[in-house]
């Protein structure tokens, strides 16, 4: 028999099958036919920051790609390696044709703080060659905030880590053309999960604003 915690996920199931199936509007009828989502969201994996349950999003509506510390790699040769974050939003801005793409960060997050403690250093680690990604952000807070207490410091990598995101957005030829073409819209977002309050990168400042929701 199947352990506590995943019969409570074949329970959630059975709800989600009643709403979405047998409901009134079975929203599946129409999305079995294909998928038209007009946002891509990079989020990180972390249990707490769901982007469709804190977007209240309905399936369908959102493009979704998870990973440790909501990391965008710089554009590389696909000849090369494995790129599963490059794959995904290939495939969303060029054959989905999405008309946002957000980076959507998070306080608290468990990545960038270890590459803050220097425990993402180690060379058998997955962890710290994929963070080694936002390398720059920890060493530009160190030498802009080294008086602050670690947890600040973590917060301004965190937003930091959004930006080095953005820019390695742009480095991808078809993400550019996108934006020139047909104006994708990049955007960087940051869920401060403990005030539940979400901050927008204001790319002419150079600085997060607070949104006025």
């Amino acid at each position: 028999m199947a352990n506590r915690e995943i019969l409570k996920l074949m329970a959630g199931f059975k709800r989600f099958r009643d709403k979405y199936y047998f409901g009134d509007e079975p929203l599946y009828s129409k999305l079995a036919t294909g998928q038209s989502p007009s946002t891509l969201i990079i989020g990180c994996s972390d249990s707490r920051v769901d982007p469709a349950l804190i977007s209240s999003s309905s399936p369908g509506e959102l493009f979704i790609v998870r990973n440790v510390a909501n990391l965008v790699p710089p554009y590389e040769s696909s000849g090369t390696g494995r790129h599963g974050v490059s794959a995904a939003i290939e495939f969303a801005v060029v054959h989905l044709k999405v008309q946002n793409v957000v980076v959507l960060g998070h306080r608290q997050c468990g990545g960038i703080k270890a590459l803050m403690q220097g425990s993402a250093d180690s060379s058998d680690s997955f962890i710290g060659p994929w963070m080694g990604i936002a390398n720059e952000a920890r060493e530009k807070i160190l030498a802009q905030h080294s008086n602050e207490d670690f947890e600040s410091q973590c917060k301004q990598c965190e937003l930091e880590g959004i930006k080095v995101s953005i820019k390695n957005l742009n480095s991808f030829p078809f993400v550019r053309e996108a934006i020139e073409t047909r104006q994708l819209n990049i955007l960087g977002i940051y869920f401060d999960l403990e005030h539940g309050a979400l901050l927008e990168f204001d790319s002419a400042n150079d600085k997060f604003v607070q949104l006025d929701i």
